[in-house]
């Protein structure tokens, strides 16, 4: 069997998890979108994943109750350990939405391996910039279980960075994000 070590080494990074985590609308999949887009541009191997590509595919037998999240939020987490074991940096954009979910992924994947990156945004905020209708649509009760609305969302305690995308642009956030990446994936010879 080949090593991830030496997949590592061939591919010229250390593979690592990237989770974003915030509500709706904190810039997640933009952020994640970013940092992926200047990854490639320096070399490096990614595969980004989201609530649409998942949730479309591999976890569409799963709705929204709390039971169901837990798994999608596992079953994302196994999937990102095939990643890293093949030496990819993978990039995670999901709400996951409680402090026991993350943990349960941090678990999965292992502390070596995770940058958990805290998207703060107000809930009003979030709702101005959802293109898609979903707050709306949560508020008038055509969506249930929508964090922010009639599902909590739990502010991460320790996160490796917290950003505030009010204030950040999104080239800002990018740019820290990767400050804090691009020296867990370097492979110093």
């Amino acid at each position: 069997m080949i090593s991830r070590i030496e997949k590592e080494n061939a591919l010229n990074q250390r593979a690592v998890v990237i989770w974003l985590t915030g509500l709706s609308g904190s810039g997640k999949t933009t952020i994640a979108e970013g940092i992926e887009r200047i990854l490639f541009s320096k070399g490096y191997h990614t595969q980004h994943l989201d609530g649409d590509n998942i949730r479309n595919g591999l976890n569409n037998d799963l709705g929204f109750s709390e039971q169901d999240r837990e798994e999608n939020i596992r079953r994302v987490a196994e999937l990102s350990v095939l990643f890293i074991n093949c030496g990819i940096i993978c990039i995670n954009s999901f709400i996951s939405p409680t402090a026991k979910m993350r943990q349960k992924a941090k678990n999965i994947i292992g502390s070596e391996n995770y940058i958990e990156i805290f998207l703060n945004a107000s809930l009003e905020v979030c709702e101005e910039r959802d293109i898609k209708g979903l707050y709306k649509d949560a508020r008038e009760g055509k969506i249930k279980n929508f964090t922010g609305i009639d599902s909590s969302y739990e502010m991460p305690v320790h996160p490796d960075i917290e950003l505030n995308t009010e204030d950040l642009s999104v080239a800002e956030t990018v740019e820290k994000c990767l400050g804090l990446i691009l020296p867990r994936i370097l492979i110093i010879r």
